[in-house]
């Protein structure tokens, strides 16, 4: 048999010798020349595609391939490990995130005054979901609203008839979710007010508490007396008079700290503590993301009701009818205030697990020169309390326009304040004649520079980002219970209808022409839509500095310290470690012009640029820092770079709530 090929084409090899033809061999002589060859190691010098297993261990093993691939595999570990390190290491060096409280000012909306949209004259919540859009202009994200429970309305909504209801005049349950929602889609939070310390007569409790139900019984302060003999004792309500009313139906007196309208619940009482847990769990089950807690100095009274001292012990008890005239020894900030205040930011607390929803709870307590009683409302190093209690004491800063004074009320609070806790401040409020009154005009923009970049969380009352100025409210019109005892006392001016343009009613309210308050007569240039299209306007001034307050690291959580104070000017650096970009703020806050020498600091560079001034004709403009010209009510803020750190050589002229420096290599912030 013969075996091969008739293609010669086949019979050449790579080195093109002939191979031997085969063409004529037997098959005696193949099979002669098929011979098992003798045994010998695998010689192939490289591999090749489709080796089968065992050759590829083969050469696997070999160490010309070996090491190379233990180096490969031993790098990838170190750098996988590096990296596993690095991040453990940024994380645990990180200083901890600002929250949304921190981040944002606080806009305080008086839900009466801010946008009525069905025409009865009142604002309502509907009206304040269709003004949103303000918010995101100025890059608030934080809006604290007054009380909308449904009320009598004896207090213009601080008398609650039901803690779980919607007052009709503001809208309905609906109404509120929509606008939470809306919020929320928006990224904005909502912080209630909350009205702990007294109800309205017209409450369901208090009326079964007059009855004597058992369970209600005690759920109110009550003490014996008759309707024509001497009260229990001689405590002076908040409005002025006995806080003592006689009911009938009970037959004893009850007590109240502010209007007889609004009965004193007693937190002594177990249940009563209870039920207004579970309010607080019904709005966060809802969704609030904070609240402000109203009068919480008044929560607890002294349960022997003694007299409370006189301030002139010479005064006839009978003259004794104003708060002023007593020492509140037994009727504020009693033993057992703290405790209660932290059941409620332990349960707060259980809500803000949720990631990315932490729970606000501010405390309000004017406590005048006592200011060591408000700072106890932060809590201790163990137990916190309130996030901030409320800053008041820049309401006093018109009373003395001066370098000197604004810097001593900035110092009451940062000298008290407890170590490593975050500071607040407001200028104005529901309360109070508005900055634009009490000040002038000419004070409003430098004093909003103050608010937007001292540290801390400033608040803002709806207005003033405009400068809104009291209305003149006369006898008839007047709306306040307090301006019914006291028409000079009336706290309705400053609740005047927000100014949003130049239409009818300011805007506020443009079905009708019915407002609750009369309209300042100034809307059609002082208003919101006027200003917006004016860069040099006090609204976009405000905008600007909140946007910079928001973006600029040395704003946002620096180091704050004191320059110079005198009889005009207020200056004071905010500053990080390790980013060279810093700025300094020069307020004048006096009467007349002034020139400030800086020169004495040697932090700062010998001449320095304006990065904004509250009079647009100033910005930009290059100052020697010996020279730094400002008018009376002008504010500069100056940013400028240098490696030098004034904190480091000054630390009792500085603060900072909790200390970070910058990585400029990684652009990372660290705990240092």
């Amino acid at each position: 048999m013969e075996l091969g090929t008739l293609d010669r084409a086949f019979q050449e090899v790579e080195g093109g010798n002939p191979v031997e033809d085969i063409t004529t061999t037997t098959t005696v002589e193949l099979e002669e020349k098929v011979v098992d060859p003798p045994a010998k190691d695998y010689t192939q010098i490289k591999p090749y595609a489709g080796m089968p297993k065992e050759v590829l261990l083969l050469y696997s093993s070999q160490a010309f391939y070996r090491v190379p691939r233990e180096i490969l595999f031993w790098l990838i570990m170190a750098c996988t490990l590096t990296l596993v390190a690095l991040t453990i290491s940024v994380v645990a060096l990180s200083p901890r995130c600002l929250s949304w409280w921190q981040v944002s000012p606080v806009y305080q909306v008086y839900p009466r005054s801010f946008r009525d949209s069905d025409g009865d004259g009142v604002g309502d919540l509907k009206g304040i979901q269709e003004m949103l859009g303000h918010f995101e202009y100025l890059n608030i994200k934080s809006v604290w609203i007054n009380p909308f429970y449904r009320s009598p309305m004896r207090d213009l909504g601080y008398d609650v008839e039901d803690f779980r209801a919607i007052d009709p005049l503001f809208g309905t349950m609906q109404d509120f979710d929509d606008l939470l929602a809306e919020m929320h889609k928006l990224g904005l939070k909502l912080i209630m007010d909350f009205i702990p310390n007294h109800t309205s007569d017209n409450h369901r409790w208090f009326n079964l508490s007059r009855t004597r139900e058992p369970h209600y019984e005690d759920f109110y302060v009550w003490a014996d007396c008759n309707a024509t003999g001497p009260k229990p004792n001689n405590w002076v309500s908040v409005f002025g008079n006995s806080s003592w009313t006689y009911d009938e139906v009970r037959g004893q007196c009850y007590l109240h700290q502010f209007i007889k309208k609004q009965p004193e619940l007693n937190f002594r009482n177990p249940r009563v503590r209870q039920e207004m847990l579970d309010i607080i769990r019904f709005w966060l089950d809802k969704g609030v993301d904070g609240f402000r807690m109203d009068s919480v100095k008044h929560l607890l009274e002294a349960v022997h009701l003694r007299d409370e001292p006189q301030v002139d012990p010479n005064k006839p008890p009978e003259l004794v009818t104003s708060e002023w005239d007593l020492h509140h020894d037994f009727t504020t900030t009693q033993l057992g205030l703290h405790d209660l205040l932290r059941e409620w930011r332990a349960q707060m607390d259980v809500f803000s697990r949720e990631p990315g929803r932490y729970r606000l709870m501010v405390t309000e307590s004017q406590d005048g020169p006592e200011v060591e009683k408000t700072m106890m409302y932060y809590g201790t190093p163990l137990v916190k309390e309130s996030d901030f209690p409320f800053n008041f004491y820049l309401r006093d800063l018109p009373q003395n326009t001066s370098g000197v004074w604004v810097k001593h009320l900035v110092n009451l609070w940062m000298a008290n304040m407890p170590t490593g806790h975050w500071p607040n401040w407001l200028v104005g409020n529901h309360n109070m004649p508005r900055v634009a009154s009490r000040a002038g005009q000419r004070y409003t923009r430098v004093i909003n520079m103050l608010l937007l970049t001292l540290p801390g969380t400033p608040t803002t009352y709806y207005g003033e980002e405009i400068g809104m100025e009291n209305v003149n409210v006369t006898e008839s019109q007047i709306q306040d219970p307090a301006g019914r005892y006291n028409v000079s006392a009336s706290r309705d001016p400053q609740r005047s209808p927000m100014q949003w343009s130049a239409d009818l009613n300011a805007g506020f309210n443009n079905k009708t022409n019915v407002t609750w308050l009369p309209v300042h007569p100034n809307y059609s240039s002082v208003n919101v839509e006027v200003q917006k299209q004016d860069e040099g306007s006090l609204l976009s001034q405000y905008r600007l500095l909140n946007t910079l307050r928001q973006s600029e690291l040395p704003l946002q959580r620096g180091w704050f310290c004191y320059i110079q104070a005198d009889r005009g000017v207020f200056a004071y650096l905010r500053e990080l470690d390790g980013l060279d970009s810093a700025f300094l703020l020069v307020l004048n806050f006096g009467h007349e012009s002034a020139v400030t020498d800086l020169s004495a600091v040697v932090e700062l560079p010998e001449r320095l640029r304006v990065l904004m001034s509250t009079n647009r004709a100033n910005d930009r403009k290059v100052v020697n820092k010996s020279l730094i010209a400002t008018e009376a009510g002008e504010g500069l803020m100056i940013e400028f770079s240098s490696h030098a750190r004034f904190n480091t050589n000054h630390p009792g002229l500085c603060y900072i709530s909790e200390k970070a420096c910058y990585l400029g290599a990684i652009d990372i912030l660290y705990t240092c």
